[in-house]
């Protein structure tokens, strides 16, 4: 196994709008700092939109996160969908890096991390969810009565036991995430 850490969109904007957001920022921190212990990459995803938006790549907000800690050594790829693949470079990154399994945490479950979690298994890697890396909206999913609890129990099942080609997904603690480097 050769592993990345995927972070997505932990971004200054959005850590304080989802469910226990700072608390999950230090998590992934302890995450990447592992990581690099271990020689696997650490990569962030940012989204951003047209200029004047919410998500202006220019607007502080949409930095990618402090309190993650991010090194110099770690990468950042900007994103414009849900998918982090989607026309960003990533899948040809991993392959350079001789990638077949990525470590995925960050925002938001439902949204970015549920479909990135799919893509990464259409690009045939195995994908690691971390079962506490990630989170929804602060109010979980108001439309369905779910709350941010729900929402992550919700997706931790449904993408661990989807038939999907590719790739496999295991969801596992942040505690008990193994990285392999090289």
């Amino acid at each position: 196994m050769r592993a990345a850490l995927l972070i997505v969109d932990m971004q200054e904007m959005l850590v304080p709008l989802v469910w226990r957001g700072e608390e999950l920022a230090a998590r992934i921190a302890g995450l990447a700092r592992r990581a690099r212990e271990n020689g696997v990459p650490v990569i962030a995803l940012r989204q951003i939109g047209a200029p004047g938006t919410d998500f202006d790549p220019a607007s502080p907000g949409t930095r990618v996160s402090a309190l993650l800690g991010l090194e110099p050594i770690d990468l950042v790829v900007d994103k414009t969908a849900t998918d982090s693949f989607y026309r960003t470079g990533l899948a040809g990154l991993l392959a350079d890096r001789g990638v077949d399994t990525v470590v995925l945490t960050g925002l938001a479950t439902d949204y970015c991390v549920d479909a990135t979690a799919r893509s990464a298994q259409s690009h045939g890697l195995d994908v690691v969810l971390v079962a506490d890396g990630h989170a929804p909206s602060a109010d979980g999913d108001p439309t369905t009565g779910l709350t941010a609890e729900q929402v992550i129990a919700r997706h931790n099942l449904l993408l661990s036991t989807a038939i999907h080609p590719g790739g496999r997904v295991r969801v596992v603690p942040s505690a008990k995430v193994g990285f392999s480097g090289s």
